[in-house]
């Protein structure tokens, strides 16, 4: 069971950073408009990395939370800005919620959707409403654990988990930033989607193309 969980974390960071490095222009557009205009460039040097590590590893005997590891080290090495440290933690603690259970059940997938944003939650010392990746990653987690709670099918979570996440990177244009480089331009930041978020957006999209993969739509 870990051998072929293993290997499918590792597709999954594959379909992550190719998703990223699609996305690259418009995350670092969007980030022009209130930051610094590298976010597209900063997250698709981060997953490159990752893969670059994974690659390294024998994936035949390597555990899933051992991936997360790997990936949390990768990540935060070449990104050092804050957003190295917000995906390394989260990378983390996924890694720690799976050494309970060494596998990829749907409550497990759940599971590691709620450990990556309470990494960043615990790094960022945000909370939902401040304009950042948290707007897209909180709702994301409260729709896991609702599926979860009702035992829905992994594709049914996954659906549920992207809507919720999508909906809350666009409530994000209506926001003035609290934290992060953009809370400089005040009112400013308005009509602005969050970089950060719409980042987010296209990394849960990626999980659930990967996890979603042979699950029954129901």
């Amino acid at each position: 069971m870990s051998d072929n969980a293993a290997r499918r974390l590792s597709r999954m960071f594959y379909r992550i950073s190719i998703a990223i490095e699609a996305g690259k222009d418009h995350l670092s557009d969007l980030d022009g408009a209130i930051g610094d205009a590298d976010h597209g460039i900063t997250m698709s040097l981060g997953f490159m990395a990752v893969n670059a590590e994974l690659a390294k590893l024998n994936l035949d005997d390597t555990l899933p939370s051992e991936v997360f590891t790997a990936a949390a080290s990768a990540f935060l090495d070449a990104v050092g800005a804050s957003t190295g440290p917000l995906y390394a933690t989260a990378f983390r603690r996924a890694a720690q919620a799976l050494k309970q259970d060494e596998c990829l059940s749907a409550a497990d997938q759940a599971m590691i959707v709620e450990a990556m944003t309470t990494g960043i939650k615990e790094r960022g010392k945000g909370q939902r409403g401040d304009k950042t990746m948290l707007d897209a990653w909180i709702p994301a987690t409260e729709a896991a654990v609702n599926a979860r709670a009702r035992a829905a099918g992994g594709l049914e979570m996954w659906n549920s988990i992207l809507e919720a996440a999508e909906a809350g990177a666009n409530s994000t244009r209506s926001m003035v930033a609290a934290r992060g480089r953009a809370a400089r331009l005040g009112e400013r930041s308005l009509g602005h989607m969050d970089p950060g978020a719409a980042s987010a957006v296209i990394i849960l999209r990626a999980m659930k193309d990967t996890f979603g993969e042979g699950e029954p739509a129901r």
